[in-house]
């Protein structure tokens, strides 16, 4: 049912006072709820009721309140803030509350989007090809998938019954070309028939109903290299991406979308700088899904907030996109929600608060913060969901939520970055000074963390590579390079001090192995056709030639060798042009290599009268 339909039998009220985005509304606090929708009659402007009184309510306006009177009319739409779900989502752009931008831009050319204007979020005439699964007099439920459409060349959108329905299908469509709209199927509930179409709704801020969370167990791989290795996401998992300007979180965020494993990515861009969020805009549309060889839009929805678009837009652009990805997810895909950034909703927040004259909290940010950031970042999760599957077995979806964060100066004890720990399992903790020194990703080893790996260690272990010459999983890989990467930072002081020649031998070993992974293994070229993606069995190869050349390095040391003349091979400046020179689907090259090393080793051993030992 459409806006317009509510707004014969709903009630009128009148503004009674404006403060900035808010309203406030005499009237209507009789008969209307919280988070119900309102209208403003005269400039079409449409806002939320976040505050309910004896004598009045307060709504949030999610357009510019210019030019409003008092006394002006209200209309109540008696229904929440919701989504519209159906086949036509993928490859679209919207805004905040589901306003579809490239039809703005078709009607009104200007580039500027006018306020008040009403466009259906999805098209109405578009024809899609519905294949019929179920069969008349089937008893079916909330979650059942009644049918099919190809929404796009690489993703199946499944026809769902929505959830908390269930009744006894008497009528369903023959195969064939139908609109969002048409009559798909009935069912009969409680002795009564009920007409139902491909179009769902659903209210952002109530999460979509599950059977139950699963414990994650697999990675979402990201073809970032630090990522996969040291701070790795599980599929349904919560990571935050915080970073003061300039350190690299959009680039983070696009390598995500065009890279990571997820089925479907939903972007919302959330009070961002307008140049950005149309850069972002440009590259999408222009980028081909390398997976599919099909243009990337196939399976991104991009949700654009900017920054000079009212304040209150900001929470919904959010919930918006974590509600589309909930309804993707039902239909047992993995979804990947990258928010960029949270901390200009919790702006938004912040003055919304002020205008409430609210007691503020920390840095004037709302008591409630904590409570809103939870209840973005608990509608991940990896679970079991409602409905059947043709098959037999259980049907699974996965919500995975990625957060960008924007601490003012890169100040990671501001309230948005600490409350947000509170609530993610992962921090990517960007930092200036590697973006400054030209380190991309800069991805600070000391500061982030993730609490997966052991989650997911099993999935690794059965895609290791058998290498007899190191014995090490993906796990071990994980623990030996940490400690290398912290005994390096232990004697970056003494260095400054002393100098590195003068540091023992085996320090020195560290050192240069350190310096080997950093340059070798945790710089990547986002923008190189090689370098962009690193495929798990690279990975792990990278990673292990490193690690073997800092284990016989050892034993060289051990057996009287200067650290000298471990870092005379050769082959360590090959080690170091892995990532840039040899591609994914040639791992040959990586292990001829590994020979190539031993080889070297070996022959500095027979030269210098030094044999292995037995």
């Amino acid at each position: 049912m459409s806006r317009s339909n509510f707004e014969t039998n709903s009630q009128e009220g009148y503004i009674s006072a404006i403060i900035g985005s808010l309203i406030k509304i005499k009237g209507l606090e009789a008969e209307i709820r919280l988070h119900d929708l309102v209208k403003i009659i005269k400039y079409n402007i449409l806002g939320e009721v976040i505050q309910i009184y004896s004598d009045h309510v307060v709504a949030q306006c999610f357009e510019n309140t210019a030019n409003l009177r008092i006394n002006e009319k209200v209309v109540n739409l008696n229904e929440p803030l919701s989504m519209e779900l159906a086949p036509g989502l993928l490859g679209n752009i919207f805004d905040g509350i589901q306003r579809p931008l490239q039809k703005a831009f078709e009607i009104y050319k200007s580039g500027e989007l006018k306020r008040g204007i009403e466009i259906p979020s999805l098209s109405r005439t578009k024809k899609w090809h519905f294949i019929p699964l179920k069969k008349v007099n089937t008893t079916v439920s909330g979650g059942f998938v009644i049918g099919t459409v190809q929404e796009t060349p690489v993703i199946e959108h499944k026809v769902m019954v929505p959830p908390e329905i269930s009744g006894k299908l008497i009528f369903i469509a023959e195969e064939g070309e139908y609109t969002i709209v048409d009559e798909i199927y009935k069912l009969k509930i409680n002795n009564k028939e009920y007409s139902f179409s491909m179009l769902q709704k659903w209210p952002i801020t109530i999460p979509r109903p599950f059977k139950e969370r699963k414990i994650p167990d697999e990675p979402l791989i990201t073809g970032i290299r630090v990522i996969d290795l040291l701070f790795p996401i599980t599929k349904g998992g919560t990571i935050g991406v915080p970073g003061g300007f300039g350190t690299g979180k959009t680039v983070i965020q696009q390598s995500l979308a065009k890279w990571c494993d997820a089925d479907i990515i939903v972007f919302v861009g959330c009070g961002e700088r307008g140049n950005e969020i149309a850069d972002v805009l440009t590259q999408f549309s222009e980028l081909i899904d390398p997976k599919t060889n099909q243009p990337l839009l196939n399976r991104i929805i991009l949700i654009a907030n900017t920054s000079n678009m009212p304040v209150s837009a900001r929470e919904a652009s959010i919930f918006s996109g974590v509600t589309i990805a909930e309804y993707y997810r039902d239909m047992g895909y993995g979804v990947a929600v990258l928010a960029d950034s949270t901390s200009r909703w919790a702006e938004s927040l912040r003055e919304i608060s002020g205008l409430l004259e609210e007691m503020p909290a920390e840095e004037g940010y709302p008591a409630y913060l904590p409570s809103k950031l939870s209840s973005f970042y608990e509608r991940a999760g990896l679970v079991k969901l409602i409905g059947d599957n043709e098959s037999g077995n259980e049907r699974v979806g996965s919500l995975t939520i990625i957060g960008s964060i924007s601490p003012p100066a890169g100040d990671f004890s501001e309230p948005v970055t600490a409350t947000t720990k509170n609530f993610v399992q992962g921090i990517w903790a960007l930092d200036a000074g590697l973006a400054y020194s030209k380190h991309y990703p800069a991805i600070n080893w000391l500061n982030s963390y993730s609490n997966y790996p052991d989650y997911i260690s099993e999935w690794w272990y059965e895609r290791d590579i058998d290498w007899s010459e190191i014995n090490v999983d993906w796990f071990d890989c994980r623990k030996q390079m940490n400690n290398i990467l912290s005994q390096d930072n232990e004697l970056k002081y003494i260095t400054q001090l002393i100098g590195e020649e003068n540091l023992p031998e085996d320090q020195q070993l560290t050192l240069f192995i350190a310096k080997l992974i950093k340059n070798g293994f945790l710089i990547q070229n986002a923008f190189d056709d090689i370098d962009n993606f690193t495929a798990t069995t690279k990975l792990l190869g990278m990673i292990k030639m490193i690690l073997l050349l800092y284990k016989e390095g050892i034993e060289l040391l051990k057996q009287g060798f200067l650290i000298e003349d471990i870092k005379d091979l050769k082959t360590t400046f090959d080690i170091l042009r892995i990532n840039r020179s040899i591609p994914n689907e040639d791992f040959d090259k990586i292990e001829e290599l590994k020979k190539k090393l031993l080889n070297e080793i070996e022959s500095l051993k027979l030269t210098s009268g030094v044999f292995k030992k037995k």
